[in-house]
């Protein structure tokens, strides 16, 4: 897919490019951040110009991963990253949605309004029927982020998350379209209560 830019009333969402290194390095030093997202952890130099040069471009370029720095207004500063993913394990038109706020940026909606411009691309641009989200049990931050934007949170999965040498629990949940107040690509037939 071709590199796209979203706007939302305070933000502007664009692929990262090669100049935002020193900037999500600088985030990516927060404990925080690599203790509840999936970046490496000790974050060095060299992981975000990997991030920035290779990632990022190879994931658009492929139709992956869909990378966004999130900054404040046009030109603003890095306020937070969002990605949507291709969730290859059920097939096409799935997909999951990941994001990290830089520490200094938190507690203001910021994270929220990026993740709902990153839904309603997926679902009006990709075709997406379900957008899922996954964190870490005791990501509270993460969670209050994902219910704020819509999403239900489904369930427990057991030892669902690989971080280093360890499998984690980590909550599910998902945002349809019909959550957001649009068409689904798919009718959506849900599961009808009361026997079978």
């Amino acid at each position: 897919m071709e590199p796209t830019t979203l706007s939302t009333e305070r933000l502007e969402l664009r692929p990262f490019i090669p100049a935002d290194e020193d900037e999500v390095y600088a985030a990516c030093q927060d404990p925080d951040v690599q203790r509840w997202t999936m970046v490496p952890s000790p974050y060095e130099r060299a992981h975000a110009r990997a991030f920035v040069g290779e990632l990022v471009p190879a994931g658009w370029r492929d139709d992956a991963a869909y990378s966004f720095a999130v900054r404040l207004g046009s030109g603003g500063p890095l306020v937070a990253a969002v990605g949507v993913h291709v969730h290859e394990a059920f097939g096409t038109n799935s997909y999951e949605i990941g994001y990290w706020a830089a520490k200094e940026h938190r507690g203001q909606g910021f994270m929220t309004e990026a993740v709902i411009a990153a839904a309603r691309w997926a679902f009006t641009e990709l075709g997406a029927v379900r957008l899922e989200w996954r964190a870490e049990v005791g990501n509270a931050g993460s969670r209050a982020v994902a219910e704020k934007a819509g999403f239900r949170v489904e369930g427990l999965m057991r030892a669902a998350l690989h971080r280093g040498d360890s499998v984690r629990d980590c909550w599910v949940g998902a945002l349809l379209p019909s959550d957001l107040g649009l068409p689904g690509a798919l009718p959506y037939l849900p599961a009808v209560s009361g026997g079978a």
